[in-house]
């Protein structure tokens, strides 16, 4: 078992990263239940495949499952409603800890309730997809998607804890994996060029279920989220922006693509990360072979890498109009976050929406 703690003064939480701790649930939620009560927050295809071990982990405690629809489309207006008024009519209190059992999504969309129910209640990750370990469940983003775009509506509302337990990676499709694995090269693409290399030599590994491998992945992510959520907790510095590589981009395609499983989001990312490299090689910041290093890499594990691999069909111009409604525009500009090569990330507030258009028409030829 390994722990990892994000410290934020009074919203600090551990990471507990251990192989079988859904079958030891009890010992690690224990000190977050009041009385013999708990109420978890899944999905229909994680409820089959990991709730009856969550179950079995905390025997004898009443456990109360609220399950919603798997896919991004349940970070929605109507499902929140829903949620919220099934917690409430548990009988939900603030002294509570809400237990999120699921993916990005379940994640999302329960820490957002948590957030507005009773003006706050605590809640615990559980995160079963590697998109999830690795990525969403720490952090204390909590958000549903709107018509105008991904995530516009939401909190900031740290969890409790954070269980992971990288046995609930076997239940998932190959697709999912990989996926996921475009967050963990992420952490690599950002700050950490010798990550970096380490994931080109073990990709394969991590997504075909070495534990070893999946677990070194996981660690290393969250302690690098951790140190730059910990510097910059609601992002209003540049710090926790660079977590967004490949976000406006690859945002705008899901939009494109309808928030749907045409293309997840860890896809998304992924292309997003390899455009902006391109883009960044394009105006000079960093080599054209570091830019298709990272291409390479990508589709060598099986994810796209720009706008005909993901399906998309869409001009400049349209993509563009997506990225506007993207929630980190301030005072009409867009921050993009680019390269100067592998490993050296960084925000630009100077990009010009003008030749990110032309940039992504001369991709889509």
């Amino acid at each position: 078992m390994s722990c990892v703690r994000v410290g934020l003064g009074s919203n600090s939480y551990d990471i507990v990263i251990e192989s079988g701790a859904i079958r030891n649930a009890a010992e690690h939620l224990k000190p977050y239940i009041r009385g013999e009560r708990l109420v978890i927050v899944t999905e229909r295809n994680v409820a089959d495949a990991v709730l009856p071990k969550l179950s079995a982990g905390l025997a004898g405690i009443t456990l109360e499952t609220i399950t919603l629809d798997p896919g991004e489309g349940t970070k929605s207006w109507s499902q929140l409603e829903r949620l919220c008024e099934s917690l409430l009519n548990a009988g939900i209190e603030r002294s509570d800890a809400i237990v999120a059992l699921g993916g990005g999504v379940i994640g999302d969309l329960t820490g957002f309730a948590a957030a507005i129910i009773k003006r706050g209640c605590k809640f615990i990750q559980v995160p079963t997809s590697l998109l999830a370990q690795v990525d969403s469940s720490v952090g204390g983003k909590t958000a549903i998607n709107s018509h105008a775009g991904k995530n516009l509506i939401g909190a900031f509302h740290q969890p409790v804890l954070v269980l992971i337990d990288p046995e609930t990676l076997d239940t998932l499709p190959e697709r999912e994996m990989r996926a996921g694995y475009a967050e963990v090269a992420k952490y690599g693409l950002i700050g950490d060029f010798d990550f970096f290399e380490w994931c080109e030599a073990n990709a394969a590994s991590i997504i075909a279920g070495d534990r070893g491998c999946q677990i070194k992945a996981i660690e290393t992510s969250v302690r690098a989220k951790a140190t730059i959520v910990e510097a910059d907790e609601r992002e209003t510095l540049d710090t926790r922006a660079l977590l967004n590589l490949g976000h406006t981009f690859g945002h705008a395609l899901e939009a494109e693509t309808g928030f749907s499983d045409k293309l997840l989001h860890g896809e998304a990312v992924a292309a997003g990360m390899a455009l902006a490299f391109r883009f960044s090689a394009r105006q000079g910041l960093c080599s054209a072979q570091d830019a298709e290093r990272v291409s390479a890499h990508l589709r060598a594990v099986g994810l796209p890498d720009g706008l005909d691999s993901s399906g998309v069909k869409a001009t400049g111009a349209e993509l563009v109009q997506h990225m506007l409604h993207d929630k980190k525009m301030s005072g009409g500009t867009l921050p993009f976050i680019l390269a100067r090569g592998i490993g050296q990330a960084y925000v630009d507030k100077s990009v010009s929406l003008a030749e990110v258009t032309e940039f992504l028409d001369v991709e889509a030829r």
